[in-house]
């Protein structure tokens, strides 16, 4: 479902979530930034902060979708500071953030180790206009029954600077194999304005690879 948050009277920040969820998963605040939180499998991984958390062993850590959430909160944040924090922040499991802003270049994926950082990839670089993340690390292959990435920059070229749209890139995640059983829904999202439009998706018989 998509959620607007208001204060005021005014809107502050709209979200797509689940009934009962009170984290943050995908995000826009109008003319500040937007944020949409990535599994990311490592073998440090989310259950040995689950484990320290519970048993109070370490709780200088945020949960994941929290502390996006937290941004979203605070009236002083803005594409630069959130890509800081969600880069520093200590977490209580590995993940991706996809972070984008309303100027040019404003793009970034942090890919997050429980401490820190490991990466973080701006939009521009070596001269990219546009960078996709598919729940593995950007500078490493991913696995051969899981390659989403290379259709989806295929599709990406194809469908150049020039035709981006919402509809273009609805056609790229909906396209096989970007598109698979795993996939819930689809957020088209411009910083700039704030507009969010959401998609429940269905990969139909034969979906390979899940």
């Amino acid at each position: 479902m998509n959620i607007n948050y208001t204060k005021g009277g005014e809107l502050k920040y709209k979200t797509v979530t689940f009934f009962g969820f009170v984290g943050l998963i995908t995000g826009v605040k109008p003319n500040a930034f937007s944020v949409s939180v990535n599994e990311r499998f490592n073998s440090n991984g989310g259950y040995i902060g689950l484990f320290e958390w519970f048993l109070d062993i370490n709780r200088n850590q945020a949960w994941t979708t929290l502390v996006a959430r937290d941004c979203f909160e605070n009236d002083d944040m803005d594409f630069n500071h959130v890509v800081k924090t969600l880069a520093n922040t200590p977490l209580i499991a590995p993940v991706y953030y996809i972070i984008g802003g309303p100027e040019k270049q404003q793009g970034a994926v942090v890919t997050r180790d429980r401490a820190k950082a490991v990466d973080v990839w701006q939009l521009g670089t070596n001269n990219t206009w546009f960078i996709a993340e598919t729940n593995y690390d950007h500078w490493k292959k991913p696995l051969i029954i899981d390659d989403r990435i290379t259709p989806c920059n295929r599709c990406m070229d194809k469908l150049g600077k020039e035709n981006m749209s919402f509809e273009g890139l609805f056609n790229v995640l909906s396209s096989k194999p970007v598109l698979n059983k795993l996939t819930v829904y689809s957020a088209l999202i411009e910083p700039k304005s704030g507009r969010l439009e959401t998609y429940i998706q269905f990969c139909p018989t034969p979906c390979d690879p899940f």
